[in-house]
This record gives structure tokens, sequence and C-alpha cells, in this order.
């Protein structure tokens, strides 16, 4: 069997063409990401058949859904997919339990990959099932939505903005549940979204949508340390370093984070880990400073030596964006054009990136 997605579009309206050639891969959280209006919504709403693309090819691991060459269009409902939307939009006359039930009864007994049981697990939502919606806060209404999603057992999973109608808190509650789902489920998601720090949590792979085009598509890590995309240029801007826990200091709550395939190592304030575990972290370009020599006395923990590899101007003129190899981590830093004068960078000189603890996000 085939482990990709294939998603061959074209569509037109008034004013604007969506127009993609995507080969994305059959595991893992591909985030659709771009501006509103970019057309990953519409780009969703073909995936699942919601809307019918008069040019398609959509194909998921080794099942055709649309060939329009061929004449092959498979209905939204028998495709084997769950789609989480903005709102849960739960029936208000069920309880928790039923809500539950309608997503299962959709799948034949024998076809059932995850049960009752795993998806209240997972969701942590075992404690909800005889509420109803009305008695239910925005983020749990969103784990409902997304364990009856579940309960379909479907082969690819779909979300649309799905933190985007709740505050930061609710957000910040959410988002742990939806890193199970990537840790411990075998399912594509393909995740929208327009925000780069809930992407760099979740996503393995990235497409940058820009006016119904993908301006790029790649593994996150390489793709948010590219120069040449605006990803770069925004005041979120940074890279994505999945490593592995190596120590934890109990005392001063520390998580030593060991860089792929290198001997470096950073270090991040978080709550205790198992050595081994994995470990996402964001370093954002903002939070990188360099420096000629490694600071020894400093309140700064982190100092990677690390190789200048690219420049680019900011979108502030007195701004530039460097772009760094850490033993073949991708980082990058934004730092004032008077400060690369005097530090007199170039590519391929060797210097030390200096990172807070405080400052990565894990």
């Amino acid at each position: 069997m085939t482990s990709s997605i294939q998603v061959h579009l074209k569509q037109s309206y008034p004013g604007f063409t969506l127009d993609l050639d995507l080969h994305l891969p059959g595991r893992g959280v591909t985030a659709l990401f771009g501006h509103s209006g970019s057309g990953k919504t519409t780009c969703l709403r073909c995936i699942a058949g919601l809307e019918k693309a008069p040019q398609a090819f959509i194909q998921v691991n080794d099942e055709v859904w649309q060939d329009s060459r061929r004449q092959h269009f498979v209905p939204p409902h028998k495709r084997a997919l769950g789609y989480v939307f903005q709102e849960a939009s739960l029936f208000p006359h069920l309880s928790v339990r039923a809500n539950l039930e309608f997503g299962l009864r959709r799948i034949p007994r024998a076809q059932r990959r995850v049960d009752m049981a795993h998806a209240s697990e997972l969701l942590g939502i075992s404690h909800l099932l005889e509420r109803h919606p009305q008695h239910l806060s925005g983020g749990e209404r969103q784990r409902i939505g997304i364990a009856r999603a579940l309960l379909t057992s479907p082969r690819l999973l779909l979300m649309d903005e799905p933190l985007a109608a709740l505050d930061s808190q609710r957000k910040g509650e959410i988002l742990p549940y939806l890193e199970r789902l990537h840790d411990e489920l075998d399912i594509p998601v393909l995740y929208v979204s327009h925000s780069q720090d809930e992407v760099a949590r979740l996503a393995d792979h990235i497409v940058l949508f820009s006016a119904g085009k993908a301006l790029a598509s790649g593994p996150i890590g390489d793709t948010l340390a590219r120069l040449d995309l605006p990803l770069a240029m925004g005041d979120d801007a940074g890279v994505v370093i999945a490593g592995q826990v190596s120590a934890y200091d109990p005392h001063y709550q520390l998580v030593t984070v060991q860089l792929p395939g290198s001997p470096s190592t950073i270090r991040v304030a978080h709550t205790p880990l198992s050595v081994g575990k994995q470990l996402r972290c964001k370093v954002q370009a903002r939070d990188v400073s360099l420096s000629l020599q490694a600071e020894e006395h400093s309140s700064i923990l982190n100092r990677l030596p690390v190789t200048v590899t690219g420049e680019t101007a900011a979108d502030n003129q007195a701004h530039v964006l460097v772009k760094l190899d850490a033993d073949g981590t991708p980082l990058l830093a934004r730092i004032t054009r008077y400060s690369r004068d005097q530090l007199q960078l170039r590519s391929g000189q060797r210097l030390w990136a200096q990172i807070k603890a405080v400052a990565v996000l894990a």
C-alpha cells in the first residue's frame, strides 16, 4: 500500500483560482498554512468531497477519491475521513455519550479502529459523557467534536482551524490533547491554521499557501528555516527542533534536549520528562543572539557552535535574518544590521548562537 496523499486541484472562482499539485506524507500531521483567503479551507473541502473541483485527482494512500479525467467521484459519506470544523456543532439535545455514539454508528463494528473508551481517554473526556453541550466549555466541546470524528475510524483526519474560536487559555488546554493524537494514533492529519506557533507545535510537514497556490511544501524544520519564504519574515519566525531528552534537573526544573545527530544540547524550562522521550522545541529567531566567543558567565544557558549559511533582509530595515547550521540543525537569528557589521558576518563563518532557556517553546 502506498503511504502518501496526492492532491491535484484546479478550480476557478471570480478573482481567485485554486491551482495545487501536492504530494504529501501518508502519516503524521501536515499543516496547510497561510493567510485567510489563500485557499486552505477550499482545498480541505475538495478533499472531503464537499466541493467537486472540475479538474481534480485526489488519492489517499491506496484509495482514489476523485479522478475527473475518468469521471470518478466518491461522495463525501463514502470517504473514510473525519472532519473537525472551527465549531464542534454538537447535537444540543443529546448527551456527550450520545453525540459520540452518532459518530460510532457510521462504522460497522468489524471496521472500528477506535472505540469509545480509547477516544474518551485520548481526549480526556471520560468524566463529561453524561453532560449536555450547553454545560461544556468551548474547549470541552471541541474535544468532543474531535473524539466524534475519531470514532468514525477515519483513514484521514481533516481539521479546519479547530482552535480558531477558542481564547488563549482554552487553546492551551486543548493543544496537549492534539499532541497525544499525533503521538499515539497512526492516522494522517491535514491541519489548517494561520498560527505559526500551532503549526510548529503539531506539524511534521507544512504546505505554505498563497493566493490559491502552494509556495512551498516540505518537512517542518527545513521549511520554517528557508530564507526565501515569507515564513521567515514575520515576528514569530523561528525553527522547530525535534530532539531527545537526555537529562532532567528536578531542582531547577530544566530538561536537557539532545539535538538530532549532534553532541550539542539545549536546556529548556519544563515539567519532568523521562530520558529518551522525544521533545519538540520552537526557537524564535528574535530570541537567538550571536557571539564570536562562548560567553561562560551569563544568564543565557544555551550556547551552540554554529556556522553561518545565509542572510537576507528582514521586514524591518534595521534588521537582518541570518541562517545558521548547528551540526545539521537549522537555526534563524534576527539581529540588527549594526550587529551584523560589528561581527563582520559572512557565509561559512563559525561562531556561537545563544538562546535563553526561558525563551524556548516546548
